[in-house]
């Protein structure tokens, strides 16, 4: 099998899975507990947090242990609404978030609240002037932007949105689950108020996640009862996935700082730029350079992904069309619909995701997968012959 799928999820590091190990078996007191063996349990815990505050430069008492980035995502938005209600009532958004930023949008207005939801671009950023001209209204709450998009992997101005939210008086959440481990992400030079984070896109396992929340502003908490994470998120600590997020952010920020953020970028560029020659119409999806660099989102004109999909899977590939996130049948991407582009754009769209496990070999063994499945395709058509080589 070649994957080229982690923006849905990524293979966890062995790593991360032998230090989960031992809190599955010997190490499984309560952390809360008084005893030795709790104790020893509640450092691990400590630990983890330490851990995922240093990939993101922050202080561990900002970390708050979550289930997933959706928990995360909502818990931020009900924590500025407590907050901010009824003095300001705006939630500004963007028409490209994720649905985890989207359906709590729409709750908000459900519940009385103004939501301004920014368009996109053609390359997928939202404008600074419109988002000013949102703030200059004067009751926003809340600015919720995401760091990178989950389909095109376009990233967003966070620096300046941050700067434009704080001078007008609101917090900033960014959903930042498809940016952390994958880009240096720092708290400290982009001052955000909240940010999301999943572990399941960095090779931890699916189901833990955390939100940063800063000392800077106050933080109300959706769960209630023992008072676990200082408050802020009761319930028992899921300590082998605490561990292990703990340790996959460790391993990030090392192999960040030795260069697989362009390594992996090499992978991607490599493999576009060589579909791009052989299928000239085909189209990349987002910002040329304010990217992701483990993002490919692709458009094959006159193809159908989903066709392509049932291909290209038979054939050992994994890849998806649109976010993975609502179910497995191929929906419309509302993302590239926010970019303008049309619905058919959108039906011929596959987005490839890379990590830091994909290898060059993967790379010159996919190329001509998908070109030969492309061709085939445009064959059944009944096209009177195909502009590529072929490779069938």
């Amino acid at each position: 099998m070649i994957y080229f799928d982690s923006n849905a999820t990524s293979a966890i590091d062995p790593q991360v899975l032998d230090a989960m190990l031992p809190f599955f078996r010997e190490r499984y007191a309560n952390p809360s507990s008084s005893y030795g063996a709790g104790r020893e349990v509640k450092s691990a815990v400590a630990l983890a947090r330490g851990q995922v505050a240093e990939l993101l430069n922050a202080q561990p008492g900002e970390i708050i242990f979550t289930s997933c980035g959706t928990e995360s995502n909502n818990s931020a938005i009900e924590s500025a609404r407590r907050i901010c209600w009824p003095q300001r009532k705006r939630l500004i958004t963007a028409a490209a978030e994720h649905s985890a930023v989207l359906e709590p949008a729409r709750r908000w207005e459900a519940e009385g609240g103004v939501v301004t939801r920014l368009g996109s671009d053609a390359q997928g950023q939202i404008s600074l002037a419109e988002l000013e001209q949102a703030l200059a209204v004067g009751d926003a709450a809340l600015v919720s932007i995401m760091w990178a998009n989950n389909e095109t992997g376009v990233l967003a101005q966070l620096p300046e949105i941050t700067q434009l939210a704080h001078a007008a008086g609101a917090l900033v959440h960014t959903d930042a689950v498809q940016a952390v481990g994958k880009l240096p992400v720092d708290v400290q030079r982009v001052p955000v108020d909240y940010l999301s984070l999943s572990g399941h896109k960095f090779h931890a396992p699916k189901g833990v996640g955390a939100l940063y929340a800063s000392s800077r502003v106050r933080f109300i908490p959706s769960l209630l009862g023992g008072g676990q994470e200082s408050g802020r998120r009761s319930g028992t600590e899921n300590v082998p996935y605490l561990v292990a997020l703990g340790v996959a952010a460790q391993l990030m920020q090392q192999h960040l700082a030795n260069g697989t953020e362009e390594r992996v970028r090499g992978l991607r560029d490599e493999f576009e730029q060589r579909l791009l020659s052989a299928w000239p119409s085909a189209v990349v999806n987002g910002h040329p350079t304010q990217r992701l660099p483990t993002t490919c989102s692709i458009t094959f004109p006159g193809l159908v992904a989903a066709e392509m999909l049932l291909l290209l899977d038979e054939r050992g590939l994994c890849c998806s069309a649109g976010s993975a996130c609502h179910s497995a049948s191929v929906h419309p991407s509302h993302v590239l619909e926010a970019m303008g582009l049309s619905a058919g754009h959108a039906a011929s769209t596959l987005r490839f995701s890379f990590s830091r496990f994909n290898t060059q070999a993967e790379v010159d063994a996919a190329v001509p997968l998908v070109l030969g499945v492309a061709e085939k395709l445009l064959a059944l058509k009944g096209d009177a012959g195909s502009c590529v080589e072929s490779h069938l």
